[in-house]
C-alpha cells in the first residue's frame, strides 16, 4: 500500500509541476510575458513581411551602389504587398468576420465571465488586428502609388513606427491589466 501511495504522490507532484508551468492564469505566468515580448518584437521586425535589416541594408545600398540588396528589397516588398492585397480582395470579408467573431468571443468570455486566459488572448488579438489593418492600408498605398526608392523607405519606416506605437500601447495596457488582475487575485486570495 505504501508504494502505491508514493507512486500516486509522485504522479500528483509531476502533474502539479506541469500545470504550474503551463498555468492558464496568464498574467501571473512568465510564459505569457515572454510570448508578448516575442510577438511585438517579431511584429516590429517584419514590416509587411520584409525583415527590417533588409530595409536598412537596401537604404544604405542606394548610396553605396550595392544593387542586389536594393533589388531584393523591392522584389520582396512587391511580392508581399501583392500577396496582402490579393488575400484581402479575395477573402477579406470572410477574414474580417472571423476575426470579429473571435475577438467578440474572447472579449465576452474574458471580461464578462472573468476567464483570464481569454482576457490575455483578447489583449494579444485586438492590437494585432489593428496592425493587420494598418498593413493592408500600407500595402494598398504602396501598390497604388507604385512606390520605389526613398518614398518606399519612408513609407516602410512610417508603418514600422506606427506598429511600434501600437505595440507600446498594447504592452502598457496589458501590463496594467495584468498587474490589476494579479493584485486583485493576491488580495482576494484566489
Amino acid at each position: 500500500m505504501t508504494g502505491e501511495r508514493q507512486e500516486r504522490a509522485a504522479t500528483v507532484n509531476w502533474y502539479d509541476t506541469v500545470f504550474e508551468l503551463i498555468d492558464m492564469r496568464s498574467f501571473s505566468n512568465l510564459w505569457f510575458w515572454i510570448a508578448l515580448a516575442v510577438l511585438w518584437s517579431s511584429t516590429s521586425h517584419w514590416v509587411l513581411g520584409v525583415p527590417w535589416d533588409l530595409v536598412s541594408r537596401a537604404r544604405k545600398a542606394e548610396h553605396t551602389g550595392d544593387a542586389q540588396s536594393v533589388i531584393d528589397f523591392h522584389d520582396l516588398v512587391r511580392i508581399n504587398t501583392n500577396r496582402i492585397v490579393f488575400i484581402v480582395r479575395e477573402s477579406g470579408l470572410l477574414i474580417a468576420g472571423f476575426v470579429c467573431f473571435i475577438l467578440t468571443v474572447t472579449f465576452m468570455t474574458g471580461f464578462l465571465y472573468g476567464h483570464e486566459f481569454a482576457q490575455a488572448l483578447f489583449l494579444l488579438g485586438l492590437p494585432m488586428s489593428v496592425v493587420g489593418l494598418m498593413s493592408f492600408a500600407t500595402a494598398r498605398k504602396i501598390k497604388a502609388r507604385a512606390l520605389e526608392g526613398e518614398p518606399l523607405y519612408r513609407q516602410m519606416y512610417r508603418h514600422r513606427l506606427a506598429t511600434q506605437v501600437v505595440g507600446m500601447i498594447s504592452i502598457f495596457v496589458t501590463a496594467m491589466w495584468g498587474m490589476l488582475q494579479n493584485m486583485t487575485v493576491g488580495v482576494l486570495g484566489g
